[in-house]
């Protein structure tokens, strides 16, 4: 190792202590050296070391995982404190000085290195990276005046005067970290080949206590270890799937066939979302955990005291939560399991007055559905809450009356792939007998149908094609892009949902059905 001598004074410079074997395997180095060395390394340089000081060994050749293999120790400086009362205001004061150690996931403040002070509850705060050990003595044991210190100036002034303060005193430092510190992304970079590293598997979808990953086939010779890491590094994953069919081979149903990874084949998972409880067997059902912000979307336009029709319900993410707000659903699922958990989500979320569950064809179910609910007479009382307060005697005193409309305000087709196929069943919904039991100035129903469609940045092409289809399916030529309620009738608005594949979205057509359509004779 050459020992440097000459420092540049525009460079921010880092000091290294060297060990006595290397100053020892120094040539030619004169009696006198100091114990130290200067490299110009600058920030840049700086930050690099710190990356590269905390990133995981690499293992490319890793096919089974074995966690003791990532094991590193970070050679550091800390800052010893004298008095543990005064930790809080020096870890506050090294942080703005950018003296201590940021590193995401470690704390800054440790045990002392010295296990004597260490029993003795002493602690020490972690320096980042580049800060310099300021003890420095020469080679034949004189110590140096400082001068060569202050020379190289990889510290702050606050750290300085700490120091000088004797508030602090630099030691060094080693951290050990181990296979718990790095992320799932910092293993599986370290693990996979370097032409795998462009798209690394990262993306996956949490239903309750199951990992669902959608591999490609580049990835599928490491698909146990990218399980493995994904469970170990997210607490609340017990078993981790693949889905094994393509979008081609999914049923009627929307069930997919899946490989295990990891953990248990145990797919009957309890989940929550907007305050509802939902227990299903995701072998058997539909259930997507990325569709949360629509169904919060669609629901929050329903009003208390309107009827919706929900032709494919699922297990119930838009009607219980719908049926919370004093909705009044009629949700229909052909999946006998589906139906079955809906059933049970209805009685879970305490929403019975509210939400009937159905298990019919949804085609079908479109008008039976319609003339039955004209047909049908429900009430519900809105019952105010009684306190402690207001004493042993006090009962609860109807606030409102509820009563169900003789119409739906709102239909809803989430079956995106074939939905559009469902829309024939609107044509003549409300036929002559039937209308003549119905209030004489009733409006038209909203329809909410999801559909796929390709993607572009406007949507526009897709947004004619859709309204296209619409119309071809309705027998309706006036079905165009627009916005509902102040466009006339067959404007359409189409809301982008989210992105399916690389070529592909999903999107909700939502319009007024006419009322051509609706009374025509058929």
């Amino acid at each position: 190792m050459d020992i440097l001598t000459a420092v540049d004074q525009s460079q921010k410079f880092v000091l290294v202590v060297p060990t006595e074997r290397e100053l020892d395997a120094t040539p030619n180095a004169p009696e006198g050296t100091l114990r130290a060395y200067i490299s110009n390394y600058d920030v840049a340089s700086i930050a690099s070391m710190a990356e590269e000081m905390f990133r995981a060994p690499i293992h490319r050749g890793m096919r089974t995982l074995d966690r003791s293999k990532f094991q590193k120790t970070a050679l550091l400086n800390a800052a010893r404190v004298f008095d543990n009362k005064n930790i809080s205001k020096l870890r506050a004061a090294l942080e703005r000085s950018k003296d201590a150690l940021q590193q995401d996931r470690l704390g800054s403040v440790h045990a002392d290195p010295d296990p004597e002070r260490a029993k003795a509850g002493k602690k020490c705060i972690l320096l980042r990276p580049g800060v310099a050990n300021l003890h420095i003595s020469s080679r034949n044991g004189n110590p140096t005046n400082g001068c060569e210190a202050q020379s190289a100036r990889p510290y702050s002034p606050t750290l300085m005067d700490l120091v000088q303060q004797q508030l602090i005193e630099i030691v060094p430092f080693s951290l050990q970290l181990d296979y718990a510190y790095w992320t799932y992304h910092d293993i599986i970079t370290a693990i996979l080949p370097e032409e795998a590293q462009d798209e690394v598997p990262s993306g996956f979808s949490q239903v309750g206590h199951v990992a669902h990953l959608n591999l490609r086939d580049d990835y599928l010779q490491y698909k146990t270890l990218i399980a493995e890491i994904l469970m170990d590094k997210n607490p609340g994953v017990k078993t981790v799937i693949n889905k094994i069919d393509d979008v081609g081979g999914e049923n009627e149903f929307r069930t997919f066939k899946y490989e295990v990874l990891a953990g248990p084949d145990e797919l009957n998972v309890m989940i929550s979302e907007e305050n509802c409880i939902f227990n299903f067997d995701y072998s058997k059902v539909y259930w997507n955990t990325r569709l949360n912000t629509e169904h919060r979307r669609l629901v929050e336009l329903f009003k208390e005291g309107e009827a919706v029709c929900d032709v494919m319900a699922g297990i119930g993410p838009f009607a219980v939560p719908a049926g919370k707000k004093g909705v009044f659903v009629w949700a229909n699922d052909l999946n006998p399991d589906s139906f079955a958990s809906l059933e049970d989500a209805v009685t879970r979320n305490k929403v019975v007055d509210y939400v009937r569950p159905f298990n019919e064809d949804g085609r079908t179910f479109i008008k039976t559905a319609s003339a039955q609910l004209a047909q049908s007479s429900r009430k519900v009382e809105i019952m105010s809450k009684v306190s402690k307060k207001d004493g042993p005697a006090a009962k609860p005193r109807v606030l409102r009356t509820l009563e169900e409309p003789k119409t739906f305000q709102h239909f809803v087709l989430n079956l995106p792939a074939s939905a559009l196929t469902f829309l024939p069943s609107f044509i003549g919904l409300y036929p002559a007998a039937l209308r003549s039991q119905l209030p004489e100035d009733f409006e038209m129903p909203l329809v909410h149908v999801y559909c796929f469609s390709t993607k572009s940045d406007d949507n526009v092409a897709e947004g004619v094609q859709i309204c296209e289809e619409i119309g071809r399916q309705l027998g309706y030529a006036k079905m165009r892009v627009g916005k509902v309620g102040e466009d006339g009738e067959g404007a359409v608005e189409i809301l982008d949902v989210r992105d399916v594949a690389p070529k592909k979205r999903m999107f909700c057509a939502t319009f007024r059905l006419p009322r051509e359509v609706a009374f025509r004779e058929t």
